[in-house]
Parts: structure tokens; C-alpha cells; sequence
């Protein structure tokens, strides 16, 4: 029942399991709006950001809003309904900014090099392959590009076994929620 409701290693929840979390976080961001923690991560005007794992679209609006009219932001997820929730959100409130893009964890349909800044917010623990995500996170982030990823359901120990196993990516600094990556090499 964990796996269910938590998604380790799943890659894709379950319906019911989407429509749920969708309510918890409506609920959870009344009371800790999203601005606080996305505050953390160093978005820009003009930046390209991608939020991978996107989930209903918590973040998209307030994320869209720190970029600018000169920035992008990519709301990438695996589910269906997630990118139908994000597009509701794109039209409701005229996010010109806003790009969706369903993926499948292991190849994303995001140019090369694109990522200023990557977040991936309590989806980490369900992917199956690691080391194929984060590699394909490192093609599409720049040079000096981030990684920020929550560990989710999972110990900080084994997101950063993950994460040095890929090979991909350097661990720059631990916070409370997050771990912020910096592509460890870069080649073209």
C-alpha cells in the first residue's frame, strides 16, 4: 500500500493517487504558499526553467511570474493529467510563458542545453532508472545550468547514491527539502 499511495519506484501513480495529491497540495499551499521554498532555488528574469515532475501545477504560476516575459518555463510530467492541469492553469490566468511537455522519464522532447535551472519536487523516489533521468536532465540543462531535486519518500542518503551513481551530476549543496546539482561535465 506504501508503494501506492507513495509512488516509490512507479514511475506513474495511479489515477486516484493523482486526484488525491492534487487536493493535499491545494490544501498544504493555502497554508505555505509556494513563493517561500521556490525562493530558495535562485530563479531569474529571463531564465528557462523547467519543472519536472510538475504534479498539478503548484508552482507554475508563481514560477512563471519570476521569469518574465523574457523567460520560459517548461511543465514537464509523465501524467496525463498533470499536463491538462497545467494547460487549464496556462489559459485560466494567460501564462504566455508556459510550455507543456509529457515525458516518460527517460527521454524529454527539450532541446539540448535549454535548463537554466531544473527543479524536481517530490518525484525522485519514483523513478525507476536513475541513472537514464538524470542523464537526460544533464542533456537538457546548460553548462552552468542547476539541478535542484528533493529526495521525496526516500533518505537523503540514497538521493545522493542516486545521484553520484549517474555520473552525470555534482552535489553543490544540501538544504533541508533539496539538493542542489551542477552538471559535473559537460560534453557536446
Amino acid at each position: 500500500m506504501k508503494n501506492v499511495l507513495f509512488g516509490n519506484e512507479m514511475e506513474r501513480m495511479p489515477v486516484f493517487v493523482f486526484r488525491i495529491m492534487k487536493i493535499f497540495f491545494k490544501v498544504y499551499y493555502f497554508f505555505k504558499p509556494v513563493d517561500h521554498y521556490i525562493s530558495e532555488f535562485g530563479i531569474k528574469p529571463g531564465d528557462t526553467i523547467i519543472d519536472y515532475g510538475c504534479g498539478p501545477g503548484d508552482y507554475i504560476r508563481s514560477v512563471s511570474r519570476l521569469v518574465g516575459e523574457e523567460g520560459l518555463v517548461y511543465a514537464a510530467d509523465i501524467h496525463e493529467l498533470a499536463i491538462s492541469s497545467v494547460e487549464k492553469l496556462i489559459r485560466k490566468y494567460e501564462l504566455k510563458n508556459v510550455r507543456t511537455v509529457l515525458t516518460d522519464n527517460v527521454s524529454v522532447n527539450i532541446a539540448d542545453n535549454e535548463a537554466d535551472l531544473i527543479y524536481a519536487i517530490d518525484m525522485f523516489h519514483m523513478v525507476k532508472d536513475t541513472d537514464s533521468f538524470l542523464k537526460g536532465l544533464c542533456r537538457i540543462t546548460s553548462a552552468n545550468g542547476f539541478l535542484i531535486i528533493e529526495d521525496g519518500h526516500q533518505p537523503r542518503s540514497l538521493s545522493k547514491e542516486k545521484i553520484e551513481h549517474s555520473g552525470c551530476w555534482e552535489i553543490l549543496e544540501e538544504h533541508k527539502r533539496f539538493l542542489k546539482c551542477r552538471p559535473s561535465v559537460k560534453s557536446t
